[in-house]
């Protein structure tokens, strides 16, 4: 887990965060829309809401020192859960190298879609929004097949590519 922060203010509660979770087995990543600001229950309800509720309680966690993740709620929170706390140095190849480089590619992306001022306008009028990418940037990732398992995120985890609009679109055009 890392966090992106930075990032132009994006969505109705203007998020200037973002929480990426890697899952090592399938390789595929959740990015969860944050504030900097949030305290560690915040992102304990967070990570409740978004991971536990979807994915069920996870074994290990590994986690960058960020404060965040440090104080005592978070220890008492996977004592709850039974689950293995582990810290990584940062840029410690054995315990995150894939992690890291597959949170890089999502930050690159989050970054240069901030940075450009790519013209995106959801189905409400905001412009400019990173948030409202997420719901396309993810499932295109998860889309791509990795070299470790040979098979798209996507498959690992569902058994099955989805298609996606940019797949009906090229049949159209």
């Amino acid at each position: 887990m890392e966090w992106v922060t930075g990032l132009v203010p994006g969505g109705k509660e203007d998020f200037n965060a973002c929480l990426i979770i890697v899952d090592m087995f399938s390789k595929s990543m959740r990015c969860l829309p944050h504030h900097k600001e949030d305290t560690a229950m915040d992102t304990a309800l967070l990570f409740w809401n978004s991971i536990i509720s979807a994915c069920g309680v996870l074994k290990i966690i590994i986690s960058d020192r960020n404060p965040n993740f440090t104080p005592e709620f978070w220890t008492k929170f996977y004592d709850i859960l039974c689950t293995k706390l582990a810290f990584f140095t940062a840029y410690h190849p054995q315990t995150d190298g894939l992690a890291e480089r597959m949170i890089q590619t999502m930050e690159d992306i989050l970054i240069r879609f901030c940075a450009y001022g790519i013209e995106y306008k959801d189905h409400e009028g905001y412009t400019h929004d990173w948030v409202a990418l997420l719901p396309e940037v993810q499932p295109a990732y998860k889309k791509v097949q990795q070299s470790t398992p040979g098979k798209t995120p996507a498959l690992v985890e569902e058994g099955w590519n989805r298609l996606l609009p940019v797949n009906q679109w090229r049949k159209i055009f």
